[in-house]
């Protein structure tokens, strides 16, 4: 799935020429299928997302959880149950969004 990712980020960055340098937030999460999810997340000039905030929200916006990105980039989750949203919070300007029901395997 890294290779995903990385595919993802130089596309990016090549369609995207005036945002490669911006620093742009990426976020891919994948239905693992053994009830958990796993979100990779990087920035369009190839740096890492280590650290990096996220939450799980449900559809009314309460927290129903919150961790950060392991080293490699990479957070796993227990699925929760109904309609959920992750949020990859980089900072001001570098959120993403990813709605659960995108979420696949």
């Amino acid at each position: 799935m890294k290779k995903i990712l990385m595919c993802s980020m130089l596309a990016f960055s090549l369609l995207s020429p005036s945002l490669a340098s911006a620093h742009s937030p990426i976020l891919d999460c994948f239905d693992n299928g053994d009830g958990t999810i796993t979100c990779e997340g990087g920035f369009s000039d190839g740096s890492s997302a280590s650290g990096v905030k996220l939450s799980i929200l449900d559809a009314s916006g309460t927290l129903l959880m919150q961790g950060k990105m392991n080293n490699d980039s990479e957070y796993t989750f227990k699925k929760p149950g109904g309609a959920y949203k992750v949020v990859f919070d980089a900072g001001d300007g570098h959120n993403v969004e990813v709605d659960g029901a995108k979420i696949v395997q």
